[in-house]
C-alpha cells in the first residue's frame, strides 16, 4: 500500500488551516494501482471513517469499478482537496425547529491550491498507467479550469498534466504525459439522474480499454 508521508500531510493540513474545511482524509490504494481515481474532495462520510468514497457514492463509485472487474484494494482513490469543504445551512428538525449544519460544497481554488502538492506527489509515487477523474473539479485540477466534463467524458486522452509550482505560484504543464479518462463523479447521478446513462456507458468503454490495454 502507498501512503503520502507525515511530513507532507501535515503541510497539507497547514496550508489549508483558516479555510471552512473538516478533517483530514487519506489517499488509500497499491502502489501500483491498475487505476488512480481522482474525486473532488471529501463529504461527511469520509471524514468520520477517515476513508475515501463511503456512503452513498462510495457504494456507486464501487459497482462501478466492480463493472470492470476491479475492486477498491485495485486502484489508488485520491481528490484534488483532502479535506471537507463545507458551508452553513438550516434544516428543519423533526420536531420543527431550525438547526444550523455543514453542509458539503466544491473546493475553491485556494483549497485546491492548498493540496495540490499531496495530488502531485501521489501521481509521482504511483505512476498510475490511467487516471480517472471523476467530475469537473478532478479533471479541471488536471487538464485546466477550460476542461468540461460534459465535452470530454468518456475519452481516453494522452496529456500533460498540471502540478502545482510553488516558485512561480502558477499551475504548470508536466512534461510527460499521461492517460486520463475522465467521467462523472459517482455523486452526480442522485441530483441527476439523466447522468446516469452518460457514467454507466463511460465505464463500460473504460472496462475494454483495460481488457485490451488501449492505453499501453
Amino acid at each position: 500500500m502507498y501512503r503520502i508521508s507525515q511530513e507532507l500531510a501535515e503541510m497539507g493540513k497547514k496550508r489549508i488551516e483558516g479555510f471552512p474545511v473538516d478533517g483530514f482524509v487519506w489517499g488509500s490504494g497499491p502502489e501500483s494501482p491498475a487505476l488512480m481515481l481522482v474525486g473532488e474532495a471529501p463529504g461527511e462520510n469520509e471524514v468520520e471513517t477517515g476513508i475515501p468514497f463511503t456512503g452513498r457514492a462510495g457504494k456507486e463509485l464501487m459497482a462501478s469499478l466492480e463493472g470492470v472487474g476491479l475492486t477498491r484494494e485495485d486502484v489508488y482513490i485520491t481528490s484534488a482537496v483532502r479535506s471537507r469543504p463545507y458551508k452553513w445551512g438550516e434544516k428543519r428538525s423533526r420536531g420543527g425547529e431550525m438547526i444550523k449544519r455543514k453542509y458539503n460544497r466544491a473546493p475553491t481554488k485556494k483549497e485546491i491550491i492548498a493540496h495540490a502538492p499531496i495530488l502531485d506527489e501521489e501521481i509521482h509515487a504511483v505512476k498510475p498507467p490511467v487516471i480517472v477523474t471523476l467530475g469537473n473539479v478532478g479533471l479541471q485540477r488536471l487538464i485546466g479550469r477550460e476542461a468540461k466534463i460534459m465535452q470530454l467524458h468518456g475519452v481516453l486522452m494522452e496529456t500533460p498534466i498540471l502540478y502545482w509550482d510553488e516558485e512561480a505560484s502558477a499551475f504548470l504543464e508536466t512534461e510527460e504525459s499521461y492517460h486520463i479518462f475522465p467521467t462523472f463523479h459517482p455523486a452526480s447521478v442522485f441530483y441527476n439522474p439523466a447522468v446516469r446513462e452518460h457514467k454507466d456507458a463511460d465505464w463500460e468503454k473504460l472496462g475494454r480499454l483495460l481488457r485490451n490495454e488501449a492505453y499501453k
